[in-house]
């Protein structure tokens, strides 16, 4: 009996659906980059078949990828009982990562022509994603100095050994000068790691004196409106310049060192973030950061809405990117903001869910007690209660259900390519949902 692969896949399969949203799609721009000699080579649509179903079904490994194509039965589809090799199909994914953007914004384009997307309300939120690295390939700058120092003690001996050679005091088999060669190109590496921790800590002390001299911005407000000194210890100043425990990762040096929630601990990361629609619960924005902090993140992610599809009209986020430039930056650009001041309690009772709104504050109050009775009023308490079943489940269903938990790519534009790649392969799994419902 013989039976076709379109025959055995029901209409309604996954694999139909990213098919035909793919011919839709202009790829213009890739073709474009296509080199007019040699063998003929794979269709986009082909390859990008296979990146999108393969991301949307957890099957991230360019080799799974290959292997897929010759045992599984919608990858079979969608290759047309074709088989590009894993490097073909690597190299392409990393190649185009420029260009998923443009097809980012094309798919959600394709959802507001089927009438799934009407972008009104979103939600913010990041997590921590591991990095192709490893923490034994790291150095914290403490130990680089002791390194450096060491490897600099022995150069200068071997330089001694050097001219001690004509004197034929040298020790059998050794070569000085490969050694002190070899020495120097560790140098060389040390010292870039130093430049560039050095940098980020700069960076970093910044963006910490900035908050410090907020807080004590507040503070004096709030000394004013009491006239009394304010309760509480004394905020400290940042300290400038790289601490003992600030990592350079050789393997990946632009991912970072960050809390690991899921086992408590740390580890190679990047610090992904998504905005969701509320209503379609699609990913509309994504950005990547190798910054812990997500107070840096607020802004350069709603930035990421394309403009094709609109603009938001409100944004809930929560207290990790409470910071007045925040929401000045949000309200400049027309969007309403809702962030949380501090972590919600667990278990809160019925009444703290139907308590008449509080009187609202006085003209002079702070920044954050504004934003604090904001979130109580019933518009603010319903938008931010919906990013428990929009922006969070959504990170989940990342992680959990299509099980993406490390990059495959290294360093952060890349990585930043591949966190879209894994978004558009959300969406079209959520759009797929929507059409079938």
């Amino acid at each position: 009996m013989q039976i076709s692969l379109r025959e055995v896949l029901p209409r309604e399969h996954l694999v139909h659906f990213i098919v035909d949203i793919i011919s839709q799609l202009d790829l213009s721009s890739i073709y474009g980059q296509y080199a007019k000699l040699g063998a003929p080579p794979y269709a986009p649509e082909v390859l990008l078949g296979l990146l999108f179903y393969g991301y949307a079904t957890g099957v991230f490994s360019s080799r799974k990828i290959e292997r897929a194509t010759y045992e599984v039965i919608p990858f079979r589809f969608i290759a047309d009982d074709m088989h590009p090799d894993h490097a073909t199909i690597a190299g392409f994914r990393k190649q185009f990562l420029f260009e998923l953007k443009d097809l980012f914004v094309q798919i959600l384009l394709i959802g507001q022509e089927m009438g799934y997307l009407q972008l009104g309300n979103v939600s913010v939120d990041g997590s921590k994603i591991h990095a192709d690295a490893s923490k034994s390939k790291a150095v914290s700058y403490k130990r680089l100095l002791a390194i450096e120092a060491f490897l600099q003690g022995e150069v200068e001996e071997l330089f001694v050994l050097a001219e001690a050679a004509d004197g034929g005091e040298l020790p059998a088999e050794m070569d000085v000068e490969a050694e002190i060669e070899r020495r120097q190109q560790q140098l060389a590496r040390l010292a870039k790691a130093k430049e560039v921790l050095e940098a980020r800590a700069q960076a970093h002390y910044e963006a910490e004196l900035a908050e410090y001299e907020e807080k004590m911005r507040e503070r004096e407000e709030k000394a004013a409106q009491k006239g009394q000194k304010p309760r509480g210890p004394t905020p400290k100043p940042p300290t400038p310049g790289p601490q003992d425990k600030d990592q350079y990762n050789f393997t990946d040096p632009d991912s970072r060192i960050m809390k690991n929630s899921t086992n408590k601990g740390v580890d190679q990361h990047y610090n992904v973030q998504a905005v969701v629609d509320h209503d379609s619960r699609l990913i509309v924005g994504d950005w990547l950061s190798n910054e812990p902090n997500d107070k840096q993140a607020g802004l350069p992610t709603i930035d990421s809405v394309p403009k094709e599809i609109g603009k938001p009209e409100t944004a809930s986020l929560d207290n990790g990117y409470f910071s007045q430039d925040n929401i000045d930056g949000f309200l400049a650009r027309g969007i309403e903001p809702y962030i949380a001041t501090g972590r919600t309690p667990h278990h809160l009772s019925w009444r703290s869910f139907f308590a008449d709104e509080p009187s609202p504050p006085a003209e002079d109050a702070s920044t954050k007690e504004k934003m604090a009775y904001k979130l109580q009023t019933d518009i603010g308490n319903a938008l931010y209660r919906l990013r428990k079943s929009t922006v969070e489940p959504v990170i989940g269903i990342i992680k959990e259900v299509l099980g993406f938990r490390q990059f495959s790519l290294r360093g952060l534009n890349n990585a930043a390519g591949e966190w879209t790649l894994v978004c558009l392969a959300y969406n079209f799994k959520r759009l797929h949902v929507l059409h079938t419902a």
